[in-house]
């Protein structure tokens, strides 16, 4: 019990020719951020990642190719609580790698994601229904509108 007190007590030196409550009060505050940084840095980070954070993880990684809407897939993959990263290989062409430990939860998130583009390639574009309703307006023969001729009454 002794040890672990004494392991886990942290030294903190102050310079101050006066030791008032507000200098222990700020010497206290900057330990504290600098022990919850530590904390914050020690943790694994979760979600998307680069590459090398998502290899020093220490465990088995698999990866697949994705083509198509990655924000798409972070909306999806945040859902699912998944650990992943992109790697771009060419233009809109990525290279997903993730946990092998996850390979279910990316299962279903893979399902989920082609879903969602699937029904997203099924509805037309309002642009482009736009430019077929504008397409079709133009294409209409227009009628002639008849003119009134305007006489003046001369006085």
């Amino acid at each position: 019990m002794q040890e672990d007190v004494e392991r886990r007590t942290v030294a903190i030196s102050i310079t101050a020719t006066k030791l008032t409550a507000k200098v222990l009060a700020k010497a206290l505050a900057a330990a504290g951020r600098k022990i919850q940084k530590e904390h914050q840095k020690a943790q694994t980070p979760q979600g998307r990642q680069s590459v090398k954070k998502l290899m020093n993880h220490g465990v088995a990684t698999n990866s697949i190719p994705l083509d198509g809407d990655t924000r798409l897939f972070d909306r999806v993959a945040r859902k699912w609580n998944v650990d992943y990263a992109f790697h771009e290989t060419g233009p809109g062409k990525y290279q997903l790698f993730f946990k092998a430990g996850q390979a279910d939860a990316i299962t279903a998130c893979f399902s989920e994601y082609t879903k969602r583009v699937m029904q997203k390639e099924r509805r037309p574009s309002i642009l482009k229904q736009l430019q077929k309703f504008g397409e079709k307006a133009r294409s209409r023969p227009r009628e002639q509108e008849r003119k009134r001729e305007a006489t003046r009454n001369e006085r």
